[in-house]
């Protein structure tokens, strides 16, 4: 079988959301940045650039507008200072300063992401879950390039994720999960991915972005963060896997590797809601093990998870008899 990250078919238009239909498009795309998406791309993103492939977005990443606008939605969301101890009302008091700076090191490749702080936060069974803290010149930018790529993935994205994407969050999907229970399906699957988020293999990531990017600057970049080290206590080391929890392009990141899962799924026939690294496929999956060489849904389908030497990404099944609320 080909590698998964390379049979997902390209972006398809809803027809609802094609420009040929009526309707203005930036209202149909109201979530994004106007600083970042002109009417002009948007229109190229609705009806498909040649060949898929978007080239020189790194001007978009660098405008100082652009940034500017992404510091203020860190401002907003304020956050715990990174490693060099900066918080967010240091920051602000010479915020047009700095920008102005950061717009010129991402103009002549002299940025570099500091390492990743990182902290526990307790879960609910008594485990902890590792966090990491960006420092917030780094929370900037890596909301500045979210904004940059979210729309070309977003126009593809299956319907039935709903984790951590525009306009969508855990209610509608549980509303999709009480829908297909009315209409007849009463077994569902409860997928979680182990440890999804430390585990995502860089290399099949790259990949994917890589259908819909052809710029080697913002590449280099995501690659940039992906590589960024991280400071436990004392210790600073490199990852070679993952994603790091509390970064803000991590959502995004996750999303897009998972998506060829996600067209698998519907390919094949099944249901299946999936809010991020949980998912619960319907009735008829009875099997769904997730490693390299190893099935999903009792081997009619090969998965697209498959880490080639890196160690297999176990997924724990529960088989529940029937779902009889939800709220």
């Amino acid at each position: 079988m080909k590698d998964a990250t390379r049979e997902v078919a390209p972006a398809t238009v809803n027809p609802e959301r094609s420009s040929k239909q009526g309707g203005d498009i930036r209202a149909r795309w109201a979530w994004v940045e106007p600083a970042v998406w002109s009417d002009r791309m948007l229109t190229a993103l609705e009806e498909g650039v040649k060949g898929g492939v978007w080239f020189s977005l790194v001007d978009k990443l660098c405008a100082l507008r652009g940034l500017t606008r992404a510091w203020e939605r860190v401002r907003v969301n304020r956050g715990a200072a990174g490693v060099d101890g900066e918080t967010v009302e240091q920051f602000s008091r010479h915020a047009e300063e700095r920008l102005a700076k950061l717009s010129d090191h991402l103009k002549d490749g002299t940025y570099q992401p500091l390492p990743v702080r990182r902290v526990f936060i307790p879960k609910s069974d008594g485990r902890r879950r590792p966090l990491g803290i960006p420092a917030v010149c780094d929370r900037i930018v890596q909301t500045a390039l979210r904004k940059v790529l979210e729309p070309i993935f977003e126009v593809e994205f299956c319907e039935h994720s709903y984790g951590f994407r525009p306009g969508r969050g855990a209610k509608d999907a549980l509303r999709r999960v009480d829908g297909l229970l009315k209409g007849g399906h009463r077994l569902v699957v409860d997928a979680d991915l182990q440890s999804y988020f430390d585990t995502i293999p860089h290399d099949r990531l790259m990949a994917l972005l890589e259908r819909r990017v052809a710029d080697g600057r913002i590449l280099g970049l995501v690659q940039a963060f992906l590589k960024q080290g991280v400071l436990e206590g004392m210790q600073e080391w490199n990852p070679t896997r993952g994603t790091p929890q509390g970064a803000v392009i991590s959502p995004l990141l996750a999303n897009i590797y998972l998506h060829p899962l996600d067209v698998s799924m519907r390919d094949a026939g099944y249901e299946m809601v999936r809010y991020a690294d949980d998912c619960a496929p319907g009735e008829g999956v009875h099997e769904m093990r997730v490693g390299p060489s190893q099935p999903v849904c009792g081997g009619r389908l090969q998965t697209p998870l498959s880490g080639g030497d890196q160690e297999p990404c176990v997924v724990s099944v529960k088989e529940k008899a029937r779902l009889d609320r939800v709220r």
